[in-house]
């Protein structure tokens, strides 16, 4: 059985110029942007390629971009690989979903779009997010309980990405009560540039009208264990598999648990499919001491074309 886990990273990793030598030197990568600016109606080569930063922070258009790029690149490199098992951190999820046959690529462009749009029209006034660093799992999670009481505001920690890296999402006053208290205990919270507070109850709406989308999807059994960030396990059925997925909206993303399970399950070598490498550094933070761990990441296509085959 192999021990490789591919692994998609999310929001944060795009960069510009991204996917731009394999949609220029493979067709079905060129295909697939083509697909995703005639279903979000952006032009995102143009976005990724040639435009300014701050538009490659809009969720809209990031969502089915880096999408696109994540899917390229496993497109171009799944001939030389034979992963156990997939992963995917946030929107990288769904990239995960193609590589193991749960959905078709052109579903998961479709996904993504619709996604991108209902949480960008999801931001409201008073909501956001915040990295917190340098502080224990269990005094984060003491500082959110005491900011939710002390004011009443909604917040929750919506990522757990390594054992000193957290974010937490909600209401304004939670978030400003929550990093009083953060640096009260020595840590730092980093106010984050998001349209809106993500994997909370606050996006319920947003998920709600994401769910008829994922209902009119053709979902099929993995063909290779895809472990879900709202369950940080994987799912054997099809309806299992819809079901992590359409609760993710509103989960946490259990990064940590998930790379825990992964190295439970026998994988010691872990390769990240898309751009920056962010998960790279997450899964050396996470696995720290592993023995036999090899961790890779491939971006581009001279980097695809690297692979042992």
């Amino acid at each position: 059985m192999s021990d490789l886990c591919v692994l998609f990273p999310g929001q944060g990793s795009q960069e510009k110029g991204m996917g731009r030598g394999l949609a220029e030197a493979r067709d079905e990568a060129r295909d697939l942007w083509i697909l995703a600016e005639r279903e979000s109606g952006l032009p995102l080569r143009g976005i990724y390629w040639d435009g300014e930063e701050a538009d490659m922070a809009e969720t809209s258009a990031l969502q089915p971009a880096l999408t696109v790029v994540n899917l390229s690149i496993w497109l171009a490199a799944r001939g030389r690989l034979r992963p156990a098992a997939a992963a995917g951190h946030s929107l990288g999820e769904f990239a995960a979903l193609a590589a193991a046959g749960i959905l078709s690529v052109e579903d998961v462009v479709r996904a993504v779009v619709l996604r991108g749009k209902l949480m960008s029209q999801a931001g409201a006034e008073g909501h956001g997010m915040a990295a917190v660093v340098k502080l224990p799992q269990a005094e984060v999670e003491a500082v959110t309980a005491q900011a939710l009481a002390d004011t009443g505001r909604e917040l929750r920690i919506a990522n757990y990405n390594s054992p000193a890296q957290f974010v937490l999402s909600g209401e304004k006053p939670a978030l400003d009560r929550a990093a009083e208290l953060v640096k009260e205990r020595k840590g730092r919270a980093i106010p984050l540039a998001v349209s809106g507070a993500f994997h909370s109850p606050l996006m319920a709406e947003a998920a709600a009208a994401f769910a008829k989308l994922l209902d009119k999807l053709h979902w099929r059994a993995p063909e290779l264990a895809v472990y879900h960030n709202a369950t940080a396990r994987p799912e054997p059925s099809a309806a299992g598999a819809k079901k992590a997925v359409t609760a993710q909206m509103t989960s946490s993303v259990l990064w940590v648990q998930t790379m825990n399970n992964l190295k439970d399950a026998g994988c010691r070598r872990f390769l990240e499919l898309g751009p920056k490498g962010v998960l790279s550094k997450l899964a050396k933070a996470n696995l720290e001491g592993v023995e036999g761990l090899e961790i890779g990441a491939a971006a581009t296509l001279a980097e695809v074309e690297a692979l042992p085959g």
